[in-house]
């Protein structure tokens, strides 16, 4: 047992009300239960309770036994002065506020249906990493899409706080922001933080001035990223870059902004996730669209996206993994799937953040709209719900889904997740 379920059983009103008495005997009736305040505080805001004959509106406060007010030190806390009602599973103690005054109490454990706490100790004791794996059929499809909708707006909501982090940081320049989040999820997880460091290096308006010089561009970029280091015989392409550089470096004092090539994650990753390939795709985004916020921005649906990221990177790179070493493959492009990623990870959370930040709802609904255009993601948890029979037909699915699984499902906060709650209802009124 747990405050939690505590909680929940106050809020959804699960209790056997009949003849319903505080543990002084005195009659009570509930009108309102309240408002559930995840702050600090009282448990419940603005509940409305009849004590005999007179009527009591204020907080009302939770616990599984009586005794946890004076643990909590509610006793000598003045923002419990306003509880007009203590609901606890077991009354052990008497409890009073900070002027002495008792507060009226009920004690509700022997009111709450059996089978109720058997379902709920059913989904918390499961071994399964989806708790109502097994009950998940049974949940009909308004349900579980409103969960869906649910747990996807939290999880675009959650990306674009980052981006109004970076947008803070930027003095409200959204290009500049677009640039560093676009940079950072180039670094696809494994290198995404040494990108963003070297986008917040180099600013974007540096790599404007060059946007029509192309190998100008990769010169700041692997400079800056620290990939000019040293020499290297009969490579054309590597000498350019470095005396490009040179006179770059100097033109813009970068020498102090150069990452240490340390920074930098090749152990573990397929060749064409190497930073050096990634760079150079990157690169080839920044030369080949002037104001990508703008472009993004602009996108109306998912097809345009994809022209978007449809860039070639340089000759050099579809031969090279690494500088000074030839592939013994093709190198290839920007792949879609690549492409799939970028979108989710920067494009829905830069539209949202736009969309909130401007108080205009399109941007969101575009966002939303995009994602149920694009593939569904593939990977541990999209086909954990395929073995459940949930389909996860496109990108807002499996967004969604992911959202569910992580913050929901792994934490079993199942009194918060609406496939929960409808499995968690008394069977006798």
């Amino acid at each position: 047992m747990n405050e939690s379920f505590l909680q929940y059983i106050w809020q959804s009103q699960y209790f056997d009300k009949r003849d319903l008495e505080t543990t002084e005997g005195e009659k009570i009736e509930i009108f309102r239960q309240g408002t559930l305040n995840t702050d600090s505080g009282p448990d419940f805001s603005n509940g409305k309770i009849k004590i005999d004959s007179i009527e009591w509106a204020g907080n009302i406060e939770l616990h599984i036994k009586s005794s946890e007010w004076l643990q909590h030190h509610h006793d000598v806390d003045a923002a419990y002065d306003n509880v007009i009602l203590h609901v606890v599973w077991k009354d052990d103690k008497p409890v009073t506020r900070k002027d002495g005054s008792r507060i009226p109490t009920i004690e509700i454990g022997n009111r709450v249906d059996q089978s109720l706490i058997n379902q709920y100790h059913k989904l918390m004791d499961t071994s399964f990493v989806v708790p109502c794996g097994k009950l998940l059929a049974g949940v009909n499809d308004l349900t579980r899409l409103s969960m869906l909708d649910k747990t996807l707006v939290e999880r675009l909501e959650f990306k674009s706080r980052f981006v109004r982090t970076l947008l803070i940081r930027n003095n409200n320049d959204w290009e500049e922001t677009c640039y560093q989040l676009l940079a950072r999820n180039f670094g696809f997880k494994v290198n995404s933080e040494a990108f963003l460091q070297l986008a917040q290096n180099l600013p974007y308006r540096i790599l404007l001035k060059h946007a029509d010089h192309p190998i100008q561009v990769e010169a700041l970029l692997y400079g800056v990223a620290g990939f000019l280091e040293g020499g290297i015989k009969n490579d054309i392409y590597f000498n350019t870059l470095q005396k490009e550089f040179k006179i770059l470096n100097v033109k813009y004092q970068l020498e102090e902004r150069k990452l240490d090539p340390v920074q930098w994650r090749f152990l573990r990753l397929r060749p064409a996730n190497f930073p050096t390939v990634r760079i150079a795709q990157f690169s080839a985004i920044i030369s080949s669209t002037k104001n990508i916020f703008s472009k993004i921005i602009d996108a109306k649906s998912y097809a345009d996206l994809i022209i978007f990221f449809q860039i070639r990177q340089s000759d050099y790179w579809h031969n090279h993994y690494r500088f000074g070493i030839k592939s013994k493959s093709k190198v290839r492009d920007l792949g879609q799937s690549s492409s799939d990623i970028l979108i989710i990870n920067s494009v829905a959370p830069l539209l949202v953040a736009y969309g909130l930040e401007k108080d205009e709802e399109d941007y969101i609904a575009r966002a939303q709209n995009i994602l149920q255009q694009m593939p569904a993601e593939s990977n541990k948890i999209t086909r954990t719900w395929d073995a459940l029979n949930w389909k996860v037909k496109n990108a807002f699915d499996s967004q969604g889904l992911i959202e569910l699984y992580n913050n929901h499902c792994q934490s079993k906060n199942c009194l918060n997740c609406a496939i929960g709650a409808s499995l968690m209802r008394p069977t006798t009124s």
